[in-house]
């Protein structure tokens, strides 16, 4: 199978795109090369004859149309995508045309190649989004995102993630495009860009410097290994049925507050302080507007329907994720010279 991945140089899509190749499929990587995009997190599959990078904005239907027909994919793989909400407060503007007209354009794209190569079947169009369109959940742990729960956005990010999933619906329920989606909770693992929470923390313990965590650090979000996460995404659009979206979580609910205080825990084992623990680095900064209180994922459709399960807990994985930061200076520390990395962003509303 060839594969075209859209944002295969970002974080989520380099995880496709090495596990792809991996597994014998061709890729066509497709990325703008953005502040978050770095083409070292597919150095291990760059020499294959599986694989093909094109440097190409979503946002240019004509480059689009050309990748089509240059590289004749039998499916889709959509996760380009601005995702950072701390930097949709500060600029909503690049959301939109990335999420929204970007996915316009690549599903129109999509549409005109797949028309005409006479609309095979066995094309698919899967599109990768997030559990933040559903809004923000109670504390209640019984309650959870279905793939019926009502869309219910709250930040620009997810406002656009949003319209991003109904256009893609209305393409399969206008033109018949042949569509998978999925929408994930949160991601987390090597090769995530250290501007979200995770690797800033571990960056920062290193450095001596303070632990950010939003408000009271009461919010909760369902943690979803990487690698884990790639494997549903290939499970998905190999399997999943046309129109089917799927709900892909971790099942791993944790406090942001909890989980400073396990990455400090690790930290303390593998490289301990000369005197207390990271814990003692932790500041409590002003919240993010309209910050959810609780993302939380029910997976039992993949499940049943795909036979998915993830296969890392939040404690291994974040061992994991500790290990590779500390054995990956290189990788990390140019990425931190970028623009708004370092710098507290969303705090405009």
């Amino acid at each position: 199978m060839k594969i075209l991945v859209t944002g295969g140089a970002g974080f989520i899509g380099s995880a496709v795109v090495r596990l792809a190749v991996q597994r014998g499929h061709a890729v066509v990587n497709v990325d703008a090369l953005t502040y978050a995009a770095c083409l070292d997190n597919v150095a291990s599959v760059a020499d294959s004859p599986l694989y093909a990078f094109e440097q190409a904005d979503i946002r240019d239907r004509a480059a689009l149309d050309a990748v089509f027909d240059r590289h004749q994919p039998d499916v889709v793989m959509h996760l380009a995508a601005e995702s950072h909400v701390d930097r949709s407060i500060d600029g909503p503007g690049d959301f939109v045309e990335t999420n929204i007209t970007g996915t316009y354009n690549m599903l129109e794209a999509a549409r005109a190649y797949w028309t005409r190569r006479g609309k095979p079947d066995a094309f698919r169009f899967h599109h990768i989004s997030t559990d933040e369109v559903f809004g923000s959940l109670p504390a209640d742990p019984t309650v959870k995102f279905t793939e019926d729960t009502p869309y219910d956005p709250r930040s620009p990010y997810s406002a656009s993630k949003a319209a991003s999933d109904h256009l893609v619906r209305a393409w399969h329920e206008t033109y018949g495009l042949p569509v998978v989606l999925t929408n994930c909770s949160n991601n987390y693992g090597p090769f995530h860009f250290p501007e979200k929470l995770i690797p800033v923390i571990i960056l920062n313990a290193l450095a001596g410097k303070p632990l950010p965590i939003y408000g009271n650090g009461a919010n909760i979000r369902d943690w979803l290994f990487v690698e884990d996460h790639a494997d549903a995404l290939l499970l998905a659009v190999e399997k999943g049925a046309v129109g089917r979206s799927y709900n892909i979580g971790g099942e791993n609910e944790r406090t942001n507050l909890e989980l400073v205080k396990t990455l400090c825990a690790i930290l303390d084992r593998k490289l301990p302080k000369a005197s207390g623990s990271y814990a003692d680095q932790i500041t409590f900064v002003a919240d993010r507007p309209g910050h959810d209180a609780r993302y939380a994922i029910d997976p039992s459709r993949i499940r049943a329907e795909l036979g998915w399960a993830p296969s890392v807990t939040v404690e291994e994985g974040l061992e994991r994720t500790v290990d590779w930061y500390l054995a990956n200076e290189a990788w990390w520390r140019p990425l931190q010279a970028r623009a708004g990395v370092g710098v507290r962003l969303g705090v405009k509303a």
